[in-house]
């Protein structure tokens, strides 16, 4: 198994091992002991502490010079089924430093490539959802202004709108690609605009493009808004019983240059993707689920994405880890592939 310096595994490693290692082309002298830390002070705004993503400490990837940037999410308040999505960043940072850290796919080690931070969660405000996400929205302003790619974990999906309003304020253009098993379209939910789901209502109101794969669970409503306005969505039966060249050129064609991808973990089967807070019969696998991301990736310019609604199961750490492959694979997609 490789290791990368000061790399630290959930587990623990009880002895402690100094490698030499480079990033940039400087080389550092590491330890594997004490290597986990809080990013950044308690300043009212974050809960902690928290692993890094990949377990690599901070200062192999450290944020002024990251590419990336990782923010958790720890918020599920409109849940309306099974909670726990605010358990999700947390399993999916775990998982991450148990992940091989080499892309067979694209033969390259992606966090050397890209760089990599790991950011404090933002603290839930429990006044209501209102609040809540303003206060996302406020911190994944300050990433993207400074010119670093959003990485969010959720979290349940209402989080999205403001991480994509974030977006806009530097990519007015962007459109967002969403996989899912439920349209997400709704005006209200349970009294609230600003359920999770009503969250692809929201950025439609806002005039943002959107395309929808995966879908396979919504209200006649929402199948008439589909319909009226023309969204691109590519319901489950089709994404699952076609293959993926016979409809992903739908899908490129709805979404502009720069694209936004939300993602769902209730777009995947339940066989393999138990763990969510609505899990629907049907949906992707692992591999269909690749090659729509790296088709998109090849033809448009990601400029953000967020993985969302895993909900941890105890005992069953095989949904956390593929959440965790999923953010890797979307940061390679993002940065690696020859366009």
């Amino acid at each position: 198994m490789g290791t990368v310096p000061g790399r630290r595994r959930t587990a623990g490693r009880r002895e402690a091992k100094e490698q030499k290692g480079s990033v940039g082309g400087a080389a550092r002298t590491t330890s594997a002991r004490g290597r986990r830390r809080r990013l950044g002070p308690d300043n009212g705004e974050v809960a902690g502490p928290y692993v890094t993503f990949l377990g690599l400490p901070p200062d192999l990837n450290p944020p002024d010079s990251a590419r990336a940037a990782i923010l958790p999410l720890p918020y599920d308040l409109t849940t309306s089924y099974q909670p726990g999505a605010r358990r999700g960043p947390l399993a999916i940072l775990e998982a991450s430093t148990h992940l091989e850290l080499y892309d067979e796919e694209l033969g390259v080690e992606t966090w050397e490539a890209v760089g990599v931070a790991t950011l404090p969660p933002v603290v839930p405000d429990t006044r209501g959802p209102a609040w809540a996400l303003a206060r996302i929205e406020q911190a994944a302003r300050e990433i993207v202004q400074a010119g670093t790619l959003l990485a969010s974990l959720g979290g349940e999906h209402s989080v999205t709108a403001p991480l994509v309003r974030a977006v806009r304020s530097r990519h007015p253009e962007v459109g967002v690609l969403q996989l899912d098993a439920h349209a997400d379209l709704r005006d209200t939910f349970e009294g609230s605009p600003d359920n999770h789901a009503c969250v692809m209502r929201r950025l439609l109101d806002a005039g943002v493009p959107l395309a929808q794969v995966g879908v396979r669970s919504l209200t006649g409503e929402e199948m008439e808004l589909i319909r009226r306005r023309g969204i691109a969505t590519v319901f489950a039966r089709e994404a699952v019983g076609q293959p993926v060249e016979a409809w992903i050129g739908r899908v490129v064609a709805a979404l502009p240059e720069e694209v936004y991808i939300t993602v769902d973990l209730d777009a995947l089967d339940p066989a393999i993707m138990p763990a969510t807070g609505t899990p629907e019969p049907g949906g992707l696998d692992w591999y269909r689920t690749l090659e729509i991301l790296r088709r998109v990736a090849e033809a448009k310019r990601i400029v953000g994405f967020d993985v969302v609604e895993l909900a941890p199961l105890p005992g069953l750490v095989a949904p956390d880890f593929l959440a965790a492959k999923l953010v890797y694979k979307l940061l390679a997609y993002t940065f690696l592939l020859n366009r």
